[in-house]
């Protein structure tokens, strides 16, 4: 008998059991109200202070627009909740939705009484008032309003001479970020340089090319200025690190008074290995460096002219 009772009681353990779970996995199949869930941007990060760069580098996201779709009809309330789940913004106040019809919601960063939230981590939720029900989405929106912090030593000088004979033609420098932003490079008002990726640290290189499409600039000094974009869009103070020099040949002189059939000395700047030369119709090629000329027997004006790397200076010179 007692074997009996014991065999009734297994059976009825493993009835309810069979019962539970088919309970179970009725509820995971259970289709959600609400489908087709999309927050722009993505990521889920936006700034309303965020500025945008000029041109391509225009990545600012000012608002966040939260979607989604119901699968019946229903009478729909959104608003916004913070960590701490305190209601910040009411987005939609109550609406008849259809059924596969949608919502696509615009959040400016601002609470009910019109001022900016602060930084922080904030959440959708959908009150559903035919079915009794109130979800918060998984989707959480992050509000950013503070710009990454980019490091770059300063100051640096450096002369290049965009020749392109693979001599010092660009400058390079080494940044650090305070976080995962798209590091800028400008010259005065000129982008020159938005990086793709966002590392927290990585190289800066200028070609010595402005313009659109880009070209060599002419001789001249040069500021760069350093800058980030992080992911919500807001973008740091660009701050000057960098005097540039841009030049392709410069001779020491730019006037040389000297006595017919005198030797004359100028030294050339250049990072081409030789120059070539014209004066009073004689010339020649010569290394770079310091250059040893003969002055014109005769008196007179003169012009000496050197040549670099499809570049060329001038100098007077003057037989007296």
């Amino acid at each position: 008998m007692a074997r009996v009772l014991s065999t009734g009681v297994v059976l009825a353990l493993l009835a309810a059991t069979a019962a539970a779970f088919a309970v179970t996995e009725g509820a995971k199949l259970e289709r959600s109200p609400i489908y087709a869930t999309h927050v722009d941007p993505s990521p889920p990060v936006f700034s309303p202070a965020a500025k945008a760069l000029p041109r391509h580098a225009r990545n600012a996201h000012l608002t966040a627009h939260i979607r989604f779709r119901l699968r019946v009809r229903e009478r729909v309330t959104v608003w916004l909740v913070d960590a701490r789940g305190r209601r910040v913004r009411m987005l939609q106040p109550p609406v008849t939705v259809p059924a596969h019809h949608g919502l696509d919601l615009v959040w400016d960063g601002l609470g009910d009484a019109g001022l900016a939230v602060p930084d922080g981590e904030y959440k959708p939720v959908v009150k559903l008032e035919n079915s009794h029900r109130t979800i918060e989405l998984p989707n959480p929106i992050t509000v950013d309003t503070k710009p990454p912090v980019i490091h770059v030593r300063k100051p640096q000088h450096a002369i290049i001479s965009p020749d392109g004979d693979h001599h010092h033609d660009s400058f390079t420098t080494t940044y650090r970020l305070s976080e995962p932003a798209h590091a800028v490079l400008y010259e005065r008002g000129h982008l020159v340089e938005y990086t793709r990726f966002q590392p927290l640290a990585g190289k800066l290189t200028w070609n010595g090319e402005l313009g659109h499409p880009p070209r060599p600039v002419r001789p001249g000094l040069y500021v760069l200025y350093a800058a980030a974009q992080d992911t919500a869009g807001n973008v740091s103070t660009p701050y000057p690190f960098a005097i540039i020099q841009v030049r392709y040949v410069v001779l020491a002189r730019s006037r040389v008074v000297v006595g017919p059939g005198a030797t004359f000395f100028v030294r050339v700047s250049t990072d081409a290995p030789s120059v070539r030369w014209k004066l009073a119709g004689r010339s020649g090629v010569e290394r770079s460096g310091t250059l040893r000329f003969r002055a014109p027997k005769r008196r007179g004006r003169f012009h000496l002219y050197v040549f670099a790397a499809g570049h060329a200076a001038r100098c007077t010179v003057v037989v007296a």
